[in-house]
């Protein structure tokens, strides 16, 4: 079963902005550049410096959604 990023509390996405694509919550922020610069060794702390809207927090609940839709999809 794959997880839902629509019980992420982080998250949200409106069809009718960043064309549809999952954001921070209260953002513009795609969720996707989290991965993108963790992919390219950026660092968290480098992340949130450069999106000063995105929480720690909301990155900490966007990685364990991440995690645990890992775990399930293994299951």
């Amino acid at each position: 079963m794959k997880t839902s990023w629509d019980i992420c509390t982080a998250v949200e996405q409106e069809p009718g902005r960043c064309s549809g694509a999952w954001v921070f919550k209260g953002t513009r922020v795609p969720v996707r550049a989290l991965f993108d610069n963790l992919e390219d060794g950026v660092s968290v702390d480098d992340f949130l410096e450069w999106f000063p809207g995105v929480t720690r927090r909301q990155v900490e609940l966007v990685l364990e959604h991440a995690a645990a839709s890992l775990v399930e999809s293994s299951a």
